[in-house]
């Protein structure tokens, strides 16, 4: 028992990885493909895909949305984790970094799940808005520029279905959230956005400290 979080070091992590992750061979090829980017950090763990994977299985989502690809990871393990007729709408700006995804997405035979989606992040929450999905989805995936972490979580609220959960990745931010001397624009948007939804008596929420941070709300 522990009356707060354990910290993982490295050994810690290794035991982790080698006994609780179950990977796939498609997988691993893309984190690795990823990881020989300059900015193949931005990439989300593992372990933290395996409990999106979990989470998506445990409320029954069929209809998911993603703000942030990158190079298609995240995707992979939502579709993965989708029934047959399960759908992800993947918004990001880049062409380049998800068409690194693309070929893996079709090898690991999920490519007709994601719906990929190239434009600004808002706007194309605020297309789907207007072509009447809103309520419409179970799960929302936020991984994208910070400073509008705010405007996509507001969005994504209305998205979401009454009981559907929103994710929203690097929300302890390297620890820099709780270090007041750091004052950037994406750092006080994570800040102010962690209080926001602790005080939003619209949803339920958790902050879970896996890879950089996970705030989870559900929707009441």
């Amino acid at each position: 028992m522990s009356t707060r979080t354990y910290q993982i070091g490295e050994e810690l992590h290794r035991h982790l990885m080698e006994t609780t992750v179950r990977d796939m061979d498609v997988m691993q090829r893309l984190r690795a493909r990823t990881a020989a980017m300059a900015e193949g950090g931005m990439q989300i763990s593992p372990e933290q895909g395996q409990f999106m994977q979990f989470l998506i299985k445990a409320i029954g989502a069929k209809r998911c949305l993603e703000i942030g690809t990158f190079t298609g990871y995240s995707a992979l393990v939502v579709a993965l984790a989708l029934p047959e007729d399960g759908e992800i709408i993947a918004c990001d700006v880049s062409d380049e970094f998800t068409s690194v995804g693309r070929p893996f997405w079709l090898e690991a035979g999920v490519a007709h799940k994601i719906d990929l989606r190239i434009g600004p992040g808002l706007d194309s929450l605020r297309t789907l808005l207007d072509e009447g999905h809103a309520a419409s989805f179970d799960f929302a995936f936020i991984d994208a520029d910070k400073p509008n972490y705010p405007h996509y979580y507001e969005l994504c609220l209305e998205l979401v279905r009454p009981g559907g959960v929103i994710g929203i990745d690097n929300t302890l931010w390297g620890g820099r959230i709780a270090d007041l001397s750091h004052q950037d624009e994406s750092t006080h948007m994570i800040r102010t956005l962690n209080e926001r939804i602790r005080n939003d008596d619209r949803v339920d929420m958790s902050l879970v400290p896996i890879g950089d941070g996970l705030m989870l709300a559900c929707k009441r």
